[in-house]
């Protein structure tokens, strides 16, 4: 009981310092709802074992070297996984020329990763934003400080205290808001940036089997036989 009543104390506490803050805090609240929305989406999205499931670049590699792929098999395949993407890329054209089939793995890979990054540029513009919409409000708290001050002179220092506060107030909660944008924005590059790499890897070696799958069978070279003898002319 005593417990949930300290929570409550001080989840008024910071209703009171944000209401505190004016109206330039309401964009502010909005980037960080919106912010905290792409950060959980993106750690659900980009979690290793839906992106890269382990063992399944073998496991194509196995199908690829069996030869029984079938149309199905390759759309669950796709649809698995951004990794299973990639290789059913390639294994749709397995029997075009190994030039064919690593412009299509490229194609496929661009837009896999495009689709991995989904919402990164709106975390990244809050990062950046954040910082400026603590300074607008800022601005607009010392704007109100002064205003007050012109109204009714310097003699009552509590109007002078709001607008300070609200100025502080707003600078804080912009900056609280942009830098955990900023540091999660370049967490998931990060992590997408590792994660290309390792898809590049799994789709090199499946481009190598099915190379060595497709190449013609090199003929078997023939000794050349040694000239016959020619027979003495009778001289």
């Amino acid at each position: 009981m005593r417990a949930s009543c300290q929570v409550m104390r001080r989840g008024r506490k910071v209703l009171e310092i944000l209401m505190a803050g004016g109206w330039a805090m309401v964009p502010i609240l909005i980037c960080s709802a919106i912010a905290l929305a792409i950060v959980l989406e993106r750690c659900w999205t980009l979690r290793r074992r839906s992106v890269l499931p382990p063992g399944l670049g073998e496991e194509v590699r196995q199908w690829a070297r069996s030869g029984q792929l079938d149309p199905g098999h390759l759309e669950a395949l796709a649809n698995g996984s951004p990794l299973g993407e990639l290789l059913a890329s390639a294994l749709v054209v397995r029997r075009q020329p190994r030039e064919l089939i690593k412009e299509r793995i490229e194609d496929t890979g661009r837009h896999v990763v495009h689709r991995m990054e989904r919402y990164l540029n709106t975390l990244g513009t809050i990062a950046l934003i954040g910082p400026l919409l603590g300074l607008f409000g800022t601005v607009i708290g010392l704007i109100r400080m002064f205003m007050e001050v012109m109204a009714g002179g310097i003699g009552d220092p509590a109007r002078m205290a709001g607008g300070i506060g609200e100025a502080l107030i707003c600078t804080a909660s912009g900056l609280t808001v942009a830098i955990p944008a900023y540091v999660l924005h370049r967490y998931f590059r990060s992590r997408i940036a590792g994660y290309r790499v390792e898809m590049e890897k799994q789709a090199t070696a499946l481009l190598d089997d099915l190379t060595l799958a497709t190449a013609p069978a090199a003929a078997p070279v023939r000794p050349r036989r040694a000239p016959a003898p020619t027979a003495p002319s009778a001289g």
